[in-house]
């Protein structure tokens, strides 16, 4: 049997050919199994026409959309390779990726005609040859043809299924929280283990209405999707994210499961009067990328909602820990248990196992595992070892297999000789009613080394520095109690919900220096 992604959707067209596979939340333009096939197969049938060949990579600059989703698994079924590009980047960003990737097509929304107008005035510093678009514009571009004219020439019939198994399948650009992004590679088959090891863990029950609202250039939103092709389940897909919209989507949808951040769950509980809106299909939201305070928990388990927080990588095609909300309020901090078909150990700095309580790298083996990065082979090495990959994260594991995650090894804080972990002093910070969003980074200090600096957000204008000072004395040890408070509008983040602890470190170092 060929495993590839794209045929899995012909399987469930087969199956299940008059349950809705899509819902455009905004326009409430609907699909069900049967017609995103038949919409994919087109997609597929047009670039064989076009010459595309077998391992090509086409870019896919679009908002969450049918279209997204219908080119995604199209050229899956032809073997070619997709790379979703983030559409917050700017030129010189997404040109790095396309030339890195050897980016030959490219799809793109018309609402980034002149970010790409840019990239294709560039000439050779890009491989795009050809460049289709996605909606209208008063100004059609004279390089690029319509997408969907493209795509509606050419058949509904399923075409020859040309990969499977360890043929790629997508190339995702991690974040570059550090450096240049590096190029993700998973295969039909990483991806499809990615799949069966979420579906034998988390709790979906048909009929599920899953609401799509993380951007699908982001793992955190494909894999799901790809689940939910793998279930029978219907995936109403926001174009973007926003809190009143989601509240509204749950109610008139009767969404029943999602998956979002920390930082949108807590700007949906800042809607006003958001108890207007009937919740009482919603049963759980996954919740990733970021510790999940207790709290937070809480608060929505008060709702009737649990939040089923995960840990996972890109590299991990998504999973690697999942815990229910119950075990969540038991175990504070703990990100949960490894999924199914997923192992997870600590090791310390000699590449010994640590032992229960012990902080050392989070490992990851499983099927799900990327396959390298794209032309970085020595980075892969550093990676991969031995089937175990190496996260950069820092945690512990407790006698019951359950893992914390504290920190990125790079934004651990030593200060006076002590390990000092930001997750843990913004976890505390997030307790506070009147902060939104905190942020910890190591500020030099000549008599410490280092001393923790909490960025935050609040939404009281008389929350005051002192007043934040006081409330972290007494709950955490004094070297880790934060030196000084600053006040931010928005703490930055990427677009999985990653803090960007560089860009931070870089605004008040320059800070510091100014002052000097």
């Amino acid at each position: 049997m060929l495993n590839n992604l794209g045929l899995m959707l012909s399987k469930r067209a087969h199956l299940s050919p008059d349950i809705e596979a899509f819902v455009d939340s905004k326009t409430g333009y609907r699909q069900s199994f049967s017609q995103l096939d038949c919409r994919s197969n087109q997609t597929a049938n047009a670039f064989l026409a076009a010459g595309i060949e077998k391992g090509e990579r086409v870019g896919l600059l679009l908002m969450n959309s049918i279209e997204f989703i219908e080119s995604y698994y199209g050229l899956a079924k032809i073997g070619a390779v997709i790379v979703p590009l983030n559409w917050r980047l700017v030129a010189d960003e997404l040109e790095f990726i396309l030339k890195d990737s050897g980016t030959k097509r490219l799809i793109f929304d018309s609402e980034f005609l002149e970010v790409v107008t840019e990239l294709q005035s560039r000439g050779k510093k890009t491989d795009v040859c050809q460049w289709l678009y996605v909606g209208s514009s008063d100004a059609d571009p004279s390089f690029a043809e319509g997408y969907v004219a493209f795509r509606d020439a050419h058949s509904v019939e399923q075409p020859t299924i040309s990969a499977a198994d360890k043929d790629m399948l997508y190339i995702m650009y991690t974040s570059g929280t550090t450096g240049l992004p590096k190029g993700v590679v998973h295969t039909h088959y990483t991806s499809i283990w990615g799949i069966l090891t979420i579906a034998a863990t988390a709790q979906y029950f048909p009929p599920e209405r899953y609401l799509a609202c993380l951007p699908m250039f982001h793992v955190g939103a494909l894999t799901p999707l790809a689940v939910n092709i793998y279930n029978g389940t219907t995936s109403v897909v926001m174009r973007s994210f926003d809190p009143v919209s989601t509240w509204e989507v749950i109610e008139r949808e009767k969404i029943t499961s999602a998956l979002c951040v920390p930082a949108m769950l807590n700007f949906m509980l800042q809607v006003d009067d958001f108890d207007r809106y009937d919740r009482s299909s919603l049963r759980w939201i996954m919740v990733g990328a970021a510790p999940v305070p207790v709290s937070l928990v809480k608060e929505y388990n008060e709702l009737g909602v649990e939040l089923l927080q995960v840990y996972g990588l890109t590299e991990t095609c998504g999973p690697a820990c999942l815990m229910d909300s119950k075990n969540a309020i038991k175990k504070p901090g703990s990100t949960g248990q490894a999924f199914f078909h997923t192992e997870v150990k600590i090791i310390n700095a000699s590449g010994e196992v640590c032992g229960p309580g012990e902080a050392g790298e989070v490992l990851v083996r499983g099927e799900h595992n990327m396959v390298e990065y794209w032309n970085r082979p020595d980075a892969t090495r550093e990676t991969l070892v031995d089937g175990w990959l190496h996260t950069g994260d820092i945690g512990i594991i407790d006698e019951d297999g359950f893992v914390s995650i504290q920190d990125r090894i790079k934004d651990m804080i030593i200060s006076g000789g002590e390990n000092v972990y930001p997750a843990e002093i913004e976890d505390v910070l997030s307790s506070h009613p009147c902060i939104v969003e905190a942020a910890v980074i190591g500020q030099n200090s000549a008599h410490w080394g280092e001393s923790p600096l909490a960025i935050v957000v609040k939404n009281n204008v008389d929350l005051t520095e002192d007043m934040i000072l006081e409330y972290c004395s007494g709950k955490l040890a004094k070297f880790k109690q934060p030196i000084g408070v600053r006040f931010i509008e928005q703490i930055p983040r990427n677009p999985s919900g990653k803090i960007l602890k560089r860009v931070l470190r870089e605004n008040f170092l320059s800070e510091q220096q100014d002052k000097k």
